[in-house]
């Protein structure tokens, strides 16, 4: 019988290729937040797969770009870091962008990175066969991966060649963590960017870019025999502007009704309770660029 393996596992790329979509698919559970805006993942998350042949454990990356705030430098420094400490390096590429200076400069990156690497060449149920093999073919070129696969995180086209070839490459080890557990998280964490992750869903523009959502309050009453009792939650959702507030709150309240309507069904699902949320739109001018507040943000991550 084999020995088990336990490893990592890095998502690394361009902003928007996929990773939080396709690490989603591969523990087959929701851990990070999803949208079409670049960027919405802001930390490194944990995601932690345990089935018979061992542990896998995903690092979800922000992707990479050009910093302009301390925010985004923190960002890139958390993708980088990944990258270089991850067992297997896994490249996520976007298949219906055409190859640019930046896909150079990730290759650049992972070339530089030790151990396997692999390349996943993701959004394939959007582009014509055609026109993805050349690009299949242009990254086997480069000499520096061990395999290219081809994949549709969203569909989950390939996501079970994905998983076979990345077990291959783990090495043999004992689990890093409890096998009952799907991320290093704390829940109150998980909660903020789920109610971000619904002002990314009503928001276009600049916007989401420019906000932030951090919690000012949780408390949890007791439930009655079987009934689970209620979470009360107040959350503010940072603006760098003023005249951001209004876009946030719409007219009447109405928008952001809205988001704490999506919010509020959101939660209940994931906490398995019912939830009370409030959410309040505060001002807070460069907060990008406030390091207390992105060092509470980074203390959340983790929980102390």
């Amino acid at each position: 019988m084999s020995e088990r393996k336990a490893g990592t596992v890095a998502l690394v790329g361009r902003p928007n290729a996929g990773k939080s979509t396709l690490m989603n698919r591969l523990l087959a559970e929701k851990v990070a937040i999803v949208s079409d805006k670049p960027q919405t993942t802001r930390h490194r998350l944990v995601g932690i797969l345990s089935e018979e042949r061992g542990q896998m454990v995903f690092f979800d990356t922000p992707g990479f770009h050009r910093p302009l705030h301390r925010l985004n430098r923190q960002m890139v420094q958390s993708a980088v870091s990944a990258l270089n400490e991850a067992d297997v390096v896994c490249l996520i590429v976007d298949a219906t962008e055409d190859f640019g200076s930046g896909d150079r400069y990730m290759l650049d990156l992972v070339r530089r990175a030790e151990g396997p690497k692999m390349v996943t060449i993701n959004k394939i149920d959007l582009v014509k066969k055609p026109s993805l093999l050349p690009r299949i073919q242009r990254y086997a070129d480069e000499g520096i991966f061990d395999e290219v696969v081809p994949i549709s995180a969203l569909s989950g086209d390939g996501a079970d060649i994905l998983l076979d070839l990345l077990w291959r490459y783990l090495p043999e080890s004992e689990p890093f963590y409890d096998s009952e557990l799907l991320t290093i998280h704390p829940e109150r964490y998980l909660v903020a960017e789920r109610i971000r992750e619904k002002v990314l869903d009503q928001t276009r523009d600049e916007l989401p870019f420019t906000t932030a959502v951090v919690l000012d309050h949780w408390e949890e009453s007791e439930g009655e025999g079987d009934r689970p009792g209620r979470v009360e939650i107040f959350a503010s959702i940072l603006v760098e502007r003023a005249g951001q507030k209004g876009i946030l709150v719409g007219a009447g309240g109405r928008k952001i009704k809205e988001i704490g309507t999506a919010a509020r069904k959101d939660l209940e699902e994931f906490l398995e309770r019912p939830v009370y949320l409030k959410l309040h739109v505060r001002h807070e001018p460069r907060w990008r660029e406030n390091r207390r507040l992105l060092a509470q943000m980074e203390r959340d991550l983790v929980g102390y």
